[in-house]
């Protein structure tokens, strides 16, 4: 797994550099800064500010995917904890400039009683991100904060989109954020279930 961390690196730094379109870091968060301000006057009401986000972030992921597929010429990852790798060294270093640290939960432990846990512990891995260029003049305001704002929720709402076209169904949420006082700002993603391969109408 060591070399493979290298060479996730090592793409997501090509295709960084090898994108044409990149767009001005400041432009971008100042942008994003705009929607959520927009989103806040439209619903107030934070929960379903989070709401929104992480749907457009859905809509976002469903087609960034095939763009990152095609980019990267990845093939399909072995098992959850490879797809951790790659959306931290690849994915978010393509399209943010940026290399979240992933951490993967450990494994459920076999010496629990199979009676009262029939259903081992889903795989899952934690982001910390030591920069986020969505949040990078961003200061929010107590009643967001006291509200429960996810401030760059858009991310998760990307995460899950891409891997839902991948036949991945996850939850992904933030756990912890800079911009509400955390040390660090971190987000979980747990696989939910694996999806079936859907065959069109008509077809065998």
């Amino acid at each position: 797994m060591a070399a493979s961390v290298k060479q996730y690196k090592a793409i997501g730094e090509e295709l960084w550099k090898g994108r044409s379109e990149k767009i001005n870091a400041e432009l971008f968060a100042l942008t994003y800064g705009a929607l959520v301000v927009q989103l806040i006057q439209d619903y107030e009401d934070y929960d379903e500010v989070n709401k929104q986000l992480e749907k457009m972030g859905y809509n976002i992921g469903t087609r960034l995917i095939e763009d990152f597929l095609a980019r990267s010429g990845m093939g399909r990852c072995s098992d959850f904890r490879e797809v951790g790798e790659v959306i931290a060294k690849v994915g978010f270093k393509t399209f943010l400039n940026i290399t979240p640290n992933v951490v993967h939960a450990p494994p459920p432990s076999p010496s629990v009683n199979r009676q009262s846990n029939p259903t081992p512990s889903q795989p899952s891995f934690i982001l910390t991100f030591d920069e986020n260029p969505l949040a990078e003049f961003v200061e929010l305001p107590e009643e967001a904060l006291e509200g429960g704002l996810w401030f760059s929720n858009v991310l998760c709402g990307v995460i899950r989109g891409a891997l839902e076209m991948v036949q991945m169904q996850v939850q992904a949420e933030f756990i912890s954020d800079a911009l509400r006082g955390d040390e660090t700002t971190e987000m979980r993603v747990k696989l939910v279930k694996y999806l079936e391969e859907e065959v069109p109408v008509g077809d065998d």
